[in-house]
């Protein structure tokens, strides 16, 4: 069975979606990859190509994860597409100043960087992600949430704070891929400040272990709270190791 030839969105968020073949992982593609990336961080496609090899039943855990999380079946019900909420510019200028949705605004823009800019790389290197499929949804809210990620974590787009979010993602998803990226940004040398952000790292994953599940989280409502009550109903504590390292050093081979 493909995924494909399975359900489309259910009718009905109680009733687990129809089973799928655990996708078979590509450890050749899995190890080249990170080679790749550490080279280039802005090579995001290469997080696809990762975790495309490495996803295994991740997706379809988590997704079953979501139907047993208070409030879970109705997000499955819905079924918000969140990549063209975060691309409405009216939307985002509606958030207050201090809560999620207003530093999520500042963010990308700053940044310049979109929801959309994220799905099209995906789009490229994984195929139809767009299908109508409970688990294809998951994977992209997963996907499309990634920056309000970094947002709650703290954790900006350098080299070290991406490194930082995705032990924190493995922590959050069980994804093996993360883990594979997490340790080859572990193992960067980063001249003297290699100690460190070793350290970074881990606390990434330990504040991504004693989180509250972000994939649980009503994002629409989420955006609308005040970002420091926001962490603190998350059991975010501070990103201490990473915000000691300079912020020119954070990108330092």
């Amino acid at each position: 069975m493909t995924l494909t030839d399975t359900l489309t969105a259910p009718r009905d968020a109680a009733t687990p979606a129809a089973p799928m073949l655990q996708n078979r992982r590509n450890w050749g593609v899995a190890l080249k990859a990170p080679r790749r990336l550490l080279t280039d961080k802005e090579d995001t496609g290469q997080v696809f190509e990762i975790m495309a090899a490495l996803n295994g039943n991740s997706t379809a855990r988590n997704y079953q994860r979501l139907l047993r999380t208070p409030g879970g079946g109705r997000l499955a019900l819905e079924h918000v597409e969140l990549a063209p909420r975060l691309m409405d510019d009216a939307w985002l200028d509606s958030f207050a100043d201090g809560t999620v949705g207003a530093a999520y605004r500042h963010f990308v823009r700053s940044e310049n960087i979109s929801a959309e800019g994220l799905a099209e790389i995906s789009r490229q290197r994984r195929g139809p992600v767009e299908i109508q499929h409970p688990y294809a949804w998951f994977g992209r809210r997963t996907r499309d949430s990634h920056d309000i990620w970094h947002i709650l974590s703290g954790y900006h787009r350098d080299g070290l704070g991406e490194a930082c979010l995705v032990a924190f993602s493995y922590a959050q998803t069980g994804s093996l891929g993360w883990l594979v990226i997490a340790l080859g940004a572990a193992l960067r040398p980063r001249g003297g400040v290699r100690g460190p952000a070793i350290k970074a790292i881990w606390q990434g994953y330990r504040r991504g272990k004693a989180a509250k599940w972000f994939a649980g989280e009503d994002y629409l409502a989420l955006l609308a709270e005040q970002l420091d009550a926001a962490r603190t109903r998350l059991n975010l504590a501070p990103p201490t190791f990473y915000d000691a390292i300079p912020a020119d050093l954070r990108d330092r081979h």
